[in-house]
Formats: C-alpha cells, sequence, structure tokens
C-alpha cells in the first residue's frame, strides 16, 4: 500500500484480491463463515452471532472481539448490510446507516475459478481510531495510513487462508 495522505474523515478505504482455484459456491461457504475469520485474523479473536441468528442474512448482527497492542481490546456489533449468495457479503460496523467502518467481500466467477476481494472503509462516524487522532491530530494523516496497512495486512491474511482451504477441498 502506498501513502495515500487520506484524512479520516474522507473515509479512507482499502481492498486486497486473489484468484482462488475453485468454484465461487465453495468460497461462498467460506467467506459467508464469519466465525473462520478470527481464525485468520490477528485482531478479531471471536465471532458471534446475535438475535438467535446462525448464519447471514440481511439484517442479521453478529459481535466481533478484537485486540490490537495499540487501541487495546474492544467489542463491536455489525450488521449484514449486503447479502447475494455466491456474489457479496458485506457488513457495518455499528450503526448499519452511520458505521464506524464497513467490511464486504465480493466473488466473481473467472475461468474455472474465483476472483476474491475484499474491501473495507473507515467512517463515517467516529470510532477508537478517532480517540487516538484526537490526542494527535498533527499525525492524523499518518495514524489513518498505519491503520489501512492493518486492515490490509489482515485481509490479506484472510484471503490467503480462505484460498488455502477452498483449493484444499475443491
Amino acid at each position: 500500500m502506498e501513502w495515500t495522505g487520506a484524512r479520516y474523515a474522507d473515509g479512507p478505504a482499502v481492498e486486497v484480491e486473489t484468484w482462488i482455484d475453485a468454484l465461487p459456491q465453495r468460497v461462498w461457504e467460506l467467506v459467508s463463515d464469519v466465525h473462520l475469520l478470527a481464525r485468520f485474523s490477528e485482531e478479531l479473536q471471536e465471532v458471534a452471532w446475535l438475535d438467535g441468528a446462525v448464519e447471514p442474512a440481511l439484517g442479521a448482527r453478529f459481535t466481533g472481539r478484537n485486540r490490537n497492542d495499540a487501541l487495546g481490546e474492544w467489542t463491536t456489533t455489525s450488521h449484514v448490510v449486503e447479502f447475494e449468495p455466491h456474489r457479496a457479503f458485506g457488513w457495518a460496523v455499528g450503526d448499519a446507516e452511520h458505521p464506524t467502518a464497513s467490511w464486504r467481500f465480493t466473488l466473481e466467477a473467472d475461468g474455472c475459478g474465483t476472483r476474491l476481494r475484499q474491501w473495507a472503509r473507515m467512517g463515517p462516524a467516529r470510532s477508537g481510531l478517532s480517540l487516538a487522532i484526537d490526542r494527535m491530530p498533527d499525525k492524523e494523516q499518518k495514524i489513518v495510513f498505519v491503520r489501512l496497512r492493518e486492515f490490509e495486512r489482515g485481509m490479506t491474511a484472510n484471503l490467503t487462508g480462505i484460498k488455502r482451504l477452498a483449493e484444499a477441498t475443491g
């Protein structure tokens, strides 16, 4: 990732992608299992569905317990805001209409495999990162850039893990 100079209010985003030698149906099974993400993530420790949900659906909610050396520990509630089986799965952290962050997986059939992308955007609502920016406003662009790189590193681990599992079982 190259320097962006973005500020939090810009809604900075990052996306990673990979090609997987497996059909979208198989990749979807993995992408739509939010529990699996904690397996690949250094930051996301645990995920739990809320309100009796056991799988993703539009409007379903889940919690995520997180840990980061610089930011500490916190729990979030996310809302599934995009759900199109075998194509897209997205969630908003915090308020579904005004999230602290938005995340999305997209799948696209590509030859005999699947093009998988994961995308994340900060804001527009304030988050824990906003507290760091409040303490050091002159370093906002660097704080945002470092966090985007953390997002990118985590998403790359997610895609690498999903690819490994999908290709191992076809």
